[in-house]
């Protein structure tokens, strides 16, 4: 089982319909696509071993779509980077996937300076295209390594979550079986980024033939987005919580194409969904997943949606097909109904550990159960509804925030003795950054300092100069004080 067999079906079903599009334009049918991915997928195995880590970076482009399949027909491995990332991080992240070649958008690679990158669309890539087709794999272990996901760990550090053939294979089936049902006739339109949520699905919509949609922005416009769903077939789109309120801000009305939105990344609150349903209709689905399994956990389907109470438009829903859920005390056993713990999973789509961590996937992965790290309940019915998540990430606007990350780059400030990072809700990003400070530098010292270090969307939004951060006999900073504080 290789994922390239997906790309290779929709070029036989659909050879000469459009496949790749930017804007409204018409890039290549699928015949082309899947030639151009085997010509590329010829000079990467003719300089490197299957296994091979090629990692990319950069802002949505038609060109991750076609890399993605060379890679898999080469049997190496795609290393996909949040384009959003400073350069330091990029580097870790490229450092420890011990990536052979990278792959960067212009605009990426003028800031990957210490970094050997190959530019795309420059006269190198374009030689790749010229080259002599390679034969598809037909002999891939459905285990192999397919996509190294990297996400924060709670530590500062990104994680690479190792996920197989067979785990994206999984996803794609419980996608297909669950959410959404498309055709030839539809498209997926990239308004998130293509290194995580949206690039994973392109490959349940390549199976079906749907066409991929790359704004012309490369990135999401509420206007722009719209527009598109007006232009195109059949439109469906991963987008995070955030994106969607920015859409029912425009005040227009749903596309007639608009069929399908799935949202996920973070808390979608119960009277911001009712807001979007309203301005839309019945065509919203919810995920809850993590990287470790990839964009599968639970999930409300369209129909769930409707004339749904807010016990169950405030969960997220049932475990999805092909997935084991359960909810465990500390003690490892099921908790009761309505009782919190912690929540696992198992499945075909659960990543086999990360990359060249084993204590880090020994602490994940227990008796073939992913531990999320998130806690939850689930009711009488079967709906789980998330409460707390223990490793204190905040997410917003779709995008994973670890706190001691950012905790670790305020404390070497010189004129910062402590820091504490904590989330607070907020009605546009779900949640925004919040420091606690014990210093004297102040907000635009602070400012500039992250931004030498981390990527801007960590930034705190706020700052709070405090004598002293509250703590318990032991020492530890009590981040619950630090969230009552900011809710009074």
């Amino acid at each position: 089982m290789n994922l390239f067999a997906l790309l290779d079906q929709a070029a036989s079903r659909h050879a000469d319909r459009g496949a790749v599009f930017v804007g409204t334009r018409q890039l290549h049918t699928w015949a082309q696509v899947r030639d151009r991915a085997l010509a590329l997928a010829a000079t990467l195995r003719a300089a490197h071993e299957p296994g091979t880590r090629i990692a990319v970076a950069s802002e949505n482009r038609p060109e991750i779509v076609e890399l993605m399949f060379a890679t898999w027909a080469a049997e190496c491995v795609i290393v996909p980077i949040n384009y959003k990332l400073h350069a330091l991080e990029m580097k870790q992240i490229l450092d420890d996937s011990g990536a052979a070649t990278v792959f960067a958008s212009p605009k990426i690679a003028a800031g990957l300076t210490d970094v050997a990158v190959e530019v795309l669309d420059s006269a190198e890539y374009t030689a790749r295209l010229a080259a002599e087709p390679s034969a598809p794999p037909r002999d891939t272990d459905p285990d192999a390594l397919a996509w190294l996901f990297y996400t924060s760990g709670t530590t500062g550090r990104s994680k690479g979550a190792m996920l197989s053939h067979r785990n994206l294979m999984a996803m794609t089936v419980s996608h297909l079986a669950d959410f959404d049902d498309p055709d030839a006739d539809c498209s997926l339109v990239h308004g998130a980024p293509m290194s995580h949520g949206s690039g994973l699905y392109i490959a349940p919509y390549v199976l079906r033939g749907a066409r991929q949609v790359i704004p012309e922005s490369a990135a999401f416009e509420p206007d722009e987005f719209l527009d598109l769903c007006e232009q195109h077939p059949g439109c469906s789109s991963f987008l995070a919580p955030t994106m969607v309120q920015r859409l029912v801000a425009t005040g227009r009305p749903r596309p007639a194409n608009l069929r399908t939105v799935v949202y996920g990344g973070g808390p979608m609150y119960v009277d911001s969904l009712k807001k979007a349903m309203a301005a839309f209709g019945p065509i919203f689905v919810q995920l809850y997943g993590q990287g470790e399994a990839p964009m599968t956990i639970t999930g409300l389907r369209r129909a769930d949606h409707l004339n749904a109470d807010d016990a169950t438009l405030g969960s997220v829903g049932y475990a999805r097909s092909g997935v084991d859920v359960a909810v465990v005390d500390a003690d490892g056993a099921p908790a009761a109904v309505d009782e919190i713990g912690e929540i696992v999973c198992r499945g075909d789509v659960v990543m086999s550990g990360y990359w060249r961590n084993p204590d880090a996937t020994a602490a994940t992965l227990r008796k073939g159960w992913l531990r999320t790290g998130d806690m939850g309940s689930f009711d009488a019915r079967g709906y789980l509804t998330l409460r707390d998540r223990s490793k204190d990430v905040v997410i917003s606007g779709g995008s994973n925030i670890y706190p001691r990350e950012v905790e670790e780059v305020l404390i070497t400030h010189p004129e910062v003795t402590e820091a504490c990072v904590v989330g607070a809700h907020d009605e546009e990003w779900g949640e925004v950054v919040v420091a606690f400070i014990v210093g004297t530098a102040d907000a635009a010292e602070l400012d500039a300092h992250l931004l030498e270090r981390i990527a801007r969307f960590k930034r705190p939004k706020r700052y709070h100069h405090v004598d002293e951060l509250p703590k318990n006999s032991y020492g530890k900073v009590l981040k619950r004080a630090l969230r009552e504080q900011l809710a009074r």
